[in-house]
């Protein structure tokens, strides 16, 4: 199964993506540990984390095929590299960078650049993304997503201020949300990061069940 797959049915396992945005190499270990036993299987390590590429890799090591591990906040054809190096599987981008996308393609990665109009979303999908991140989600909310999926019809995970209490209308229209600090913020111990992934997995399961995620496509 390639890495497009995996992410694929991670998703539909459990539409969250796990943003660990400060976490340090120490915390991965214990980090990943929690959001397994959670059903988080997909973890996002931005490059703007301290020793971020060493963590990574120590994630990628840790949780072998049991969950998938990428490089976020990536802005160059050369972090994308660095983290297909490290081992990561997906590539995520605040933004629509052209090079990001291909140099991703190029090394077999799921590629998931950010956008907010709708030229930057198809140009990355003419530039072969395979997600796209809507970003930032919270302040257009879902009503944004509804008219974008009009025209776009495409896979969008929405990222940016989505939490427990507002992840509902966003599963209704995306693949899936990425969560950030409502679930790990720096400091945070691993049985905080895993009391908060169990109420989010909670809460998304219960959506679930009562197929509020109706038009969601992973």
């Amino acid at each position: 199964m390639n890495n497009k797959e995996r992410f694929r049915d991670g998703l539909r396992a459990m539409p969250i993506i796990a943003i660990l945005r400060g976490i340090t190499p120490d915390e991965v270990p214990a980090v990943c540990d929690q959001l397994w036993e959670a059903g988080i299987t997909i973890l996002e390590v931005p490059l703007n984390s301290p020793d971020a590429l060493q963590s990574i890799k120590l994630a990628v090591q840790h949780v072998g095929d049991r969950q998938l591990v990428g490089g976020g906040t990536a802005l160059t054809p050369a972090e994308v590299h660095a983290v297909a190096a490290a081992g990561g599987q997906f590539i995520v981008s605040p933004n629509t960078n052209l090079d990001v996308i291909w140099e991703t393609i190029a090394n077999s990665m799921v590629s998931i650049p950010g956008f907010l109009t709708p030229s930057e979303a198809f140009a990355a999908l003419k530039a072969g993304a395979h997600y796209l991140k809507l970003f930032p989600a919270r302040p257009f909310g879902s009503a944004y997503v509804r008219d974008l999926q009009i025209v776009l019809k495409a896979r969008i995970l929405a990222v940016g201020g989505v939490g427990v209490d507002d992840m509902g209308e966003f599963l209704g229209l995306c693949a899936g949300v990425g969560i950030g600090s409502a679930l790990y913020k720096p400091g945070s111990t691993p049985e905080e990061v895993g009391a908060r992934a169990r109420e989010l997995t909670a809460r998304c399961r219960e959506l679930l069940g009562a197929g509020k995620p109706g038009a969601r496509k992973a």
